[in-house]
């Protein structure tokens, strides 16, 4: 039977389609963000912001370089047996581990150890907080030409906003002091990573499994970062309560969960809405210091606030 026999692709064809069509109309999951992605940038911006009064408390008992590569052996302690009992699937692809791995060395080495590099040569938060918080406005400027972004009058409207809130809110606390040509370069080679990583992530990345992905970062933050702790580093730690109560929220609620949700958002989004929420983490790690180690908050700092968060409103408002 000629004929039935060269339909039959057709047909095929035909069915694919239509499983296409039904999927992609009569499915809202596979467009609209689930649950958890929607609440992701507040979860995110609340672990980050965390991160830096936790981290400050942490580093008066180590060294600062001794103290990041102990929490990134730590986060590998923890993703171990997730791996084994998970066992989820790898990057079936080379260049899959490549993009891991570069992403994993920009965020893990680059970004955080030379902000805390930047801490030990005795540059204040307020400073490095203060030239990281420039990311969103470099990004915008480097999305369209590398990841085919559109960055629209009204969003470089919310970048400036953004941008002054983080600024009011560090000239408020009076934070900015004078620093050292090597404690500023080292902020500023912490912001040209975080920068890269959120680019790269949003133009190379593939899919994968969070644990995967984790435990790829991580084994190549720690590789990188763990020479440089055995040879410019005090090995000295003083095991105080403090201490390691700071590095257990640091491995799990900033390592773990913050990252994850970051790169999701990455994927899911468009990178330059993502990266103006790093307009509000100056000013909210500003609010989580007062909480937590009474530095105080002026009420100037408390206007930046208020300016931080318009200007993200309005950038990431679709």
């Amino acid at each position: 039977m000629p004929n039935g026999t060269s339909a039959r692709p057709e047909n095929g064809r035909a069915i694919m389609a239509e499983d296409e069509r039904i999927l992609t109309t009569a499915t809202p999951n596979a467009t609209d963000p689930s649950p958890w992605l929607r609440a992701a940038p507040a979860a995110f911006l609340l672990l980050w912001s965390l991160g830096f009064p936790v981290a400050k408390i942490g580093t008066a008992y180590v060294d600062p370089i001794v103290f990041l590569t102990l929490r990134f052996a730590l986060v590998l302690v923890v993703l171990a047996p997730l791996v084994i009992w998970l066992r989820p699937p790898l990057p079936t692809r080379r260049i899959d581990w490549l993009h891991l791995c570069v992403v994993g060395i920009l965020i893990q080495t680059v970004y955080f150890g030379f902000c805390y590099t930047a801490f030990a040569l005795g540059t204040s938060a307020g400073t490095v907080a203060l030239v990281v918080s420039l990311q969103p406005v470099l990004v915008a400027l480097l999305a369209p030409a590398l990841v085919k972004e559109v960055i629209g009058l009204k969003r470089w409207v919310g970048f400036v906003l953004g941008l002054a809130g983080a600024a009011i809110v560090i000239l408020g606390r009076s934070t900015i002091e004078a620093t050292s040509l090597l404690g500023l370069a080292s902020s500023i080679a912490a912001l040209l990573g975080i920068t890269a990583a959120t680019l790269y992530e949003k133009r190379f990345s593939v899919a994968q499994h969070p644990v995967t992905a984790n435990t790829v970062q991580y084994a190549a933050g720690l590789i990188t970062t763990l020479p440089l702790g055995l040879l410019f580093s005090s090995l000295h730690i003083t095991w105080a309560g403090e201490m390691i109560a700071a590095l257990a929220y640091l491995v799990i609620g900033n390592s773990l969960i913050a990252i994850t949700l970051l790169l999701a958002m990455i994927r899911r989004g468009e990178a330059s809405r993502v990266s103006a929420l790093f307009y509000l983490v100056p000013p909210c790690a500003a609010l989580l210091s007062w909480l937590l180690i009474d530095e105080a908050m002026p009420p100037l700092a408390w206007v930046g606030m208020a300016v931080a968060a318009v200007g993200v409103v309005i950038a990431t408002r679709k």
